[in-house]
């Protein structure tokens, strides 16, 4: 995106469906959390159309939440905290991979099902979905809202990706180490990588069914299908 400040924000637009449609632009963009963006960085928030941010983050990491003016913030945490699922996947590690999607589907669908009407309900407008670093739970919400609609599954692996290559100078400016090859080895002692794992659960998804079967209705799904197609 060029938002003054941040790393990994980026547009969805232009991916391209399944039936030969694509990705409506301005419609949902995904990033890191937004607390280095600029006041230009703000100013191209706004001006790219962004009028409802959707928050995934925990409520101990939101102490530092922006709220900028006349954009709605919804907070929809994505992570389980406090349950023996959590503390698993925290221990070792898995929290930060696609390994952990499947069994959050199974276990926590009520968590996904908020946070994606939080985007088929926003107000006119773009919808910003981010977590810490805008790669496992928002990729989680991303793989949903792209599934609904018949994005192939290696395009949104792509768009997942790019997470992973943009990190580095958010962990640099965080004096912290980059985590990719940690995950890339601990993938590995599972045998996988976190294509194939995030391709695996891209498999077995029945994104309609999830939805439907966690109170999303006609109207939700129908509201959803028009802000992100195209």
């Amino acid at each position: 995106m060029g938002w003054e400040g941040s790393y990994n924000a980026r547009d969805l637009g232009g991916l391209p469906t399944a039936d030969g449609g694509m990705i409506t632009w301005g419609a949902v963009v995904r990033s890191e959390e937004p607390r280095w963006l600029t006041g230009a960085g703000w100013r191209s928030v706004w001006e790219h159309g962004v009028r409802t941010i959707v928050d995934l983050r925990n409520d101990d990491e939101r102490a530092d939440a922006v709220v900028a003016e006349g954009i709605d913030v919804v907070h929809a945490p994505l992570d389980p905290v406090g349950d023996d699922f959590w503390t698993y996947y925290a221990e070792t590690g898995l929290h930060a991979t696609p390994l952990c999607y499947r069994d959050l589907l199974d276990k926590r669908p009520d968590l996904v099902a908020t946070a994606v009407r939080a985007v088929a309900t926003a107000r006119s407008g773009g919808v910003l979905v981010h977590c810490a670093g805008g790669r496992d739970r928002t990729g989680l919400l991303v793989l949903i809202l792209l599934g609904l609609v018949g994005v192939p599954g290696d395009v949104i692996a792509d768009d997942y990706e790019l997470s992973r290559q943009r990190l580095p100078g958010m962990w640099a400016r965080l004096g912290m180490p980059d985590d990719e090859p940690k995950i890339l080895d601990l993938l590995a002692s599972h045998g996988t990588t976190p294509r194939e794992a995030f391709l695996d659960v891209h498999a077995g998804l029945d994104a309609e069914g999830l939805l439907r079967a966690e109170g999303l209705e006609d109207a939700d799904l129908a509201a959803l299908r028009h802000r992100l197609v195209a």
